[in-house]
């Protein structure tokens, strides 16, 4: 790219930040080509995807978006979208790409496979799938695995017997996804714990800090509307026990005590009767 070249590429992105609600920082970093054009065609006509040297976007970025620089390390792509910041963080991390295992990589969690008919035909696949450790059988001409098998612990290396037999039953035990590490909008300035609080971390939140503060103040004996039945229920309860003890004759109290009385005769009765 030549100098004007250079020049009139910065004067247009600086253009299109100030046009842009918010502007936001894609990682690039081992995200495939193909998940890269997925999040292009998923924000098309919504967002616009910048790569470029970032002596250039930090040009661009002027001193009012100065603060983005600081997040341009390594491979990255600036986000310029109308979106709101959230909304943008939401939309961006909902693409996935699942990834086949290579040998020699750690496993993510356990790795596994379970018991039934494959698609595999049978043939040399047959032989690789027991390299791996698999218990494979031949059913009316389909490939059927015979057991559960646990391949790989989470934490260990996959071996290449083993990466090419979750090749051929098409396993994909890694995956990747994209992600902003932060976002510039109306003035402020977006972390990524900021970004990934959405409506059901709020919910989830507000669920257990309330749990936690009626707790406490059932706890300390502090009466609220929301624990208020339970301290209800709990009075009744104890004046009902110290009701029976006592034998206060009460209307609720003197059934209880009847059919307390009415026990313990029916328990003289058997004693007097066993002991004739």
């Amino acid at each position: 790219m030549q100098r004007k070249e250079k020049e009139a590429f910065v004067k247009r992105l600086s253009k299109d930040l100030e046009q842009s609600k918010t502007v936001a920082v894609m990682p690039l970093a081992n995200v495939p080509d193909r998940l890269l054009q997925k999040v292009r065609n998923q924000l098309r006509g919504e967002a616009k995807i910048v790569v470029a040297k970032k002596t250039l976007v930090k040009l661009a970025l002027g001193e009012k978006l100065g603060k983005l620089a600081d997040y341009l390390n390594g491979n990255a792509a600036i986000i310029l979208s109308n979106y709101d910041p959230i909304d943008l963080y939401s939309k961006v991390s909902a693409n996935v790409l699942m990834l086949s295992a290579k040998p020699g990589q750690i496993a993510p969690n356990d790795i596994e496979v379970k018991a039934g008919e494959t698609d595999i035909a049978p043939g040399q696949a047959v032989t690789e799938l027991k390299t791996a450790g698999i218990d494979v059988q031949i059913q009316k001409n389909k490939v059927v695995i015979a057991k559960d098998k646990k391949l790989v612990e989470a934490g260990k290396r996959i071996s290449p017997s083993v990466a090419n037999a979750l090749k051929l039953l098409n396993i994909k035990p890694f995956s990747v996804s994209t992600s902003l590490s932060v976002a510039y909008s109306e003035n402020l300035l977006f972390s990524k714990q900021a970004l990934s609080i959405n409506q059901d971390f709020v919910t989830k939140e507000i669920e257990r800090i309330f749990a936690e503060a009626n707790s406490l103040s059932i706890g300390i004996g502090y009466i609220t509307q929301y624990n208020a039945s339970y301290f209800i229920s709990k009075a009744y309860a104890e004046a009902m026990a110290l009701g029976i003890a006592a034998k206060v004759p009460e209307p609720e109290i003197i059934e209880k005590l009847v059919a307390q009385a009415a026990a313990e005769a029916n328990n003289i009765n058997l004693l007097a009767q066993n002991n004739t």
